[in-house]
């Protein structure tokens, strides 16, 4: 069975007209004979929608029971059975009402689609853009109002075909006003909140980019599909080529200036690295180039091509770009003119793709005499001067003085041995130095007339010229292919060292000291630092080893942050082991930005706690604090009244107020108690204390002392706590009891020792009382401030009598659980430390 096809209208807004839009494709479709029902459909109360509905097959809904109300969903089950060619299904975001008798009933209404779609039938649906799971956000941010139905963008971009819906602000707002929309009551709010003109504008502007970049995925397929290279200049893309160095921040501004001239044009910003990772440039100045161009607006990708200009163009054809942008070459115009660079190839191969090359302040800054070469080393480029110099006339000597073994070639292969073998020492130069003298003492000892530069046989000049340029191209060739050897050679070591770095990395997560002694270990350093610049002033944040105590004092340091540097001292590194530094540098930086992160997160929890608490204190002084006074007040206010009353009835007031007074004092007490301990003031008086005392003291207070059993034993251990506190505790654990027990059940309270996995003697005092209950997740949430069980109000307090009782216990050294009680119930725990016993 073929899958069915999906069609989306998608709109900007309710309002705009998706649902008359499906209906008419619908109405469309049934005129030209197809199967069409209406699965679902919201009008709103619109008289145009219904009207469009006109004699449109709709499928009966099925009506469910929720919270006690009637609600009406779309029958699947129904359309299953009905087997259409076409469904029109309206709102593809909503979330269905589950139906107890089916646990297999879907969450979402697309969810529901696609099982249609599963099963041939189209379906033609209706969505607007504020429900797509990747805008939710951005939505939020301009209405204020976060969405809760959502669709995921997956869904959404697989459909057959997705069609906006758009109307312009000003004209829905106008629908609005005229009640075409929502009902004359809900007008005036919406116009002034969500339909203002400013949130229509944005919300139609996410609905066209969105399906923009719809059109050019869908085009992309097509391209693809029919083998289509060339470029399509729907939209200006342009492609900036960036190699990393000091001209790449100018090319990028550049670009961003050529992309903003014309509406909806982009740019990308593109480095191109070989594949054989002889060249590339490092992960620190990589993460440079793709700062700078999210700055700019732009986009950073890093490609791997064996030819830098071919992967450049390979890449813009494959994003559909109308434009390439490279800057002027580094390079000398001999070298250019001995093999073309990236921007000849790129313009020679660019085809149908406009070339713009930019000039910059380092264009040819450097001849080829003058360019950089990696460095063979001093010893071995004194040992190829001499080879090229003396090397050369013993070689003379040598054959000189034994003119009748060998003639002029063999003479002539013999110097270009030593040419060869000078390049592979010593390099280029030397070599090169080496083929000059060695085409002089030819010419003047072996050419004749010999002992004269004068060259007397064109054949023997022409040979000589030949020489000194197949010496110099060996050279060339030697020295390049020794350099890549190298190149090649550092780079397997550094791969090598990096896989090391990464497998150590995964162990030590982030733990700073550790990596600086890996580092140093490494690097073979004496001692390693990261040293934070505050005000001007440097101080040592983590150190190990011998590490320095200012950048001064160090002999390598590499920059992590604006505020940190890694500081080494033992040996200077040569410059191949700055990559490897600078992925160490790297993980210290993501280090910080963790440990930042971490700390924002808690704050902002520390805030939104501190917001929460202080939204419940009020909410509890407003209504906890002030009953107990308004009883206060009436009682007082009864007795001080004109109204004479009987003895009973006066100390039933005085009863009232005192009982009031109580309140308050217990309630005032919990709260300077959570405060305390918010503020970390509370400072136990820690001692031995006898809990089967502790407990009898706490249960003649009472009034409700007859229910409390205290099953604890003579030969209990003396536990370690402060006496005052540990009396708060106890109170607030059994009133709890108490409040949430019935009348008829007791609540048991036994002790016992144990000890831990250390061996760590312990007392555990369990209060059991055998009420409703809390269910496995919600016991943690007991402890929480301002919680009540069930989130009901219930009886007195304002919820903090287990979150105090928790706070105290924990400062005293204790922990405090909660845990089921066998045959329902709630049994809490207090576990604290067992007093040492002495010599029996």
């Amino acid at each position: 069975m073929d899958r069915g096809k999906l069609r989306v209208y998608l709109g900007a807004a309710p309002g705009v007209g998706k649902t008359f839009a499906m209906l008419n494709e619908g109405r469309r479709r049934r005129a030209r004979g197809t199967d069409v029902v209406v699965g679902l459909v919201e009008t709103h109360g619109r008289e145009l929608t219904e009207a469009q509905l006109g004699d449109l097959e709709v499928v009966p809904r099925k009506h469910l029971r929720y919270r006690g109300l009637e609600a009406s969903e779309f029958d699947l089950a129904a359309v299953l059975r009905r087997a259409p060619q076409v469904a029109l299904i309206d709102e593809l975001a909503h979330t269905n009402v589950r139906d107890p008798a089916d646990p297999a009933a879907h969450e979402k209404r697309w969810q529901d689609v696609e099982v249609l779609l599963d099963h041939g039938i189209d379906v033609i649906t209706t969505l607007n853009v504020q429900h797509l799971e990747s805008l939710n956000d951005v939505v939020e941010s301009i209405t204020g109002v976060r969405q809760q139905e959502t669709v995921p963008d997956a869904v959404v971009r697989a459909a057959d075909a997705v069609e906006l819906v758009d109307m312009s602000p000003q004209a829905l707002r106008r629908r609005m006003a005229h009640g075409n929309i929502y009902p004359a009551t809900k007008i005036d709010t919406a116009l002034s909140r969500y339909f203002r003109e400013g949130n229509l504008a944005a919300l139609r502007e996410l609905a066209l980019l969105w399906l923009a970049d719809r059109v050019d995925e869908g085009l992309e397929r097509y391209r693809e599909a029919h083998g289509i290279a060339t470029t399509w200049t729907t939209r200006e893309r342009i492609v900036v080529a960036v190699s990393g160095g000091k001209e790449s921040a100018a090319l990028m501004r550049r670009a961003a200036r050529i992309a903003s001239r014309t509406a909806g044009a982009e740019w990308m910003a593109v480095y191109v690295s070989r594949s054989d990772g002889l060249k590339g440039v490092s992960a620190e100045q990589l993460e440079r180039l793709r700062q700078k161009a999210t700055e700019l607006s732009g986009s950073f990708h890093a490609v791997v091509a064996t030819d830098t200009a071919e992967g450049l163009l390979e890449f813009a054809r494959g994003v559909n770009a109308s434009q390439i942008l490279i800057g002027a070459s580094r390079r000398s115009r001999l070298a250019t003119a001995l093999r073309p660079g990236i921007g000849e190839v790129v313009i020679a191969e660019s085809g149908d793709i406009d070339i713009h090359v930019v000039t910059h302040d380092y264009a040819r800054a450097r001849s080829l005499l003058h360019r950089r070469r990696p460095n063979v080393g001093r010893k071995r480029t004194v040992a190829g001067y001499l080879m090229a110099t003396i090397g050369s006339v013993i070689l003379t000597a040598v054959l000189w003085s034994t003119p009748n073994l060998h003639g002029l070639p063999t003479e002539s292969m013999m110097m270009m041995a030593l040419v060869v073998a000078t390049a592979l020492v010593g390099g280029l130069w030397p070599a090169v130095v080496g083929a000059l003298i060695s085409g002089i003492c030819l010419n003047l000892f072996f050419v004749p007339p010999t002992m004269t530069l004068t060259i007397a046989d064109p054949e023997n000049a022409f040979a000589l010229g030949v020489f000194l340029i197949t010496g110099i191209a060996v050279a060339s060739v030697v020295d390049l292919a020794g350099r890549r050897t190298e190149e090649a050679t550092r780079a397997r070591s550094e791969a090598n060292a990096l896989a090391v770095l990464s497998h150590r990395l995964m162990h030590i997560g982030e733990d700073q000291d550790q990596l600086l002694r890996q580092a140093s270990e490494v690097f073979g350093m004496t001692g390693a630092s990261l040293i934070r610049r505050e005000s001007g002033v440097e101080r040592v944040a983590a150190r190990c080893g011998q590490g320095p105590e200012t950048l001064d004092q160090a002999d390598v340091s590499v920059r992590i942050d604006d505020e940190v540097d890694l500081a080494m001292a033992g040996r200077p590194l040569d410059a191949s082991d700055r990559t490897l530094l600078t992925a160490y540098a790297t993980h210290f930086a993501v280090i910080r930005e963790r440990q930042r992160a971490a700390e924002d997160s808690r704050q902002r929890a520390r805030l939104a706690e501190g917001n929460r608490t202080r939204t419940a204190l009020l909410a509890a002084v407003s209504h906890d604090l002030r009953s107990p006074l308004a009883a206060i007040k009436a009682s007082i206010s009864s007795l001080r009244g004109t109204i004479e009353w009987s003895a009973e009835d006066e100390a039933e007031l005085l009863e009232t107020i005192e009982e009031s007074a109580d309140r308050l004092d217990a309630l005032v007490g919990n709260l300077l108690d959570m405060s305390r301990l918010q503020m970390g003031t509370v400072k136990p008086l820690l001692a031995e204390v006898d809990l089967g005392a502790a407990m009898d003291q706490v249960t003649r207070s009472l009034p409700e002392a007859q229910r409390i059993a205290v099953k604890i034993g003579d030969d209990l251990p003396l536990a370690v706590a402060d006496a005052g506190l540990l009396d708060r505790v106890l109170a607030n654990i059994v009133e709890n009891a108490l409040r949430y027990t019935p009348a008829e059940a007791s609540i048991d309270v036994t002790a016992a020792p144990f000890q831990d996995e250390s061996g760590r003697e312990w007392v555990s005092l369990r209060i059991v009382d055998h009420g409703p209950g809390v269910p496995g997740e919600g016991k943690e949430k007991l402890f929480a401030p301002f919680q009540r069980l069930g989130d009901v109000p219930r009886g007195d307090g304002v919820g903090l009598g287990l979150a105090v009782a928790r706070g105290l216990t924990e400062v005293m050294h204790g922990e405090f659980s909660a845990e089921d009680t066998p045959g329902g119930g709630l049994t809490l725990v207090i576990d604290l430390p067992a007093a040492e016993r002495g010599p029996e």
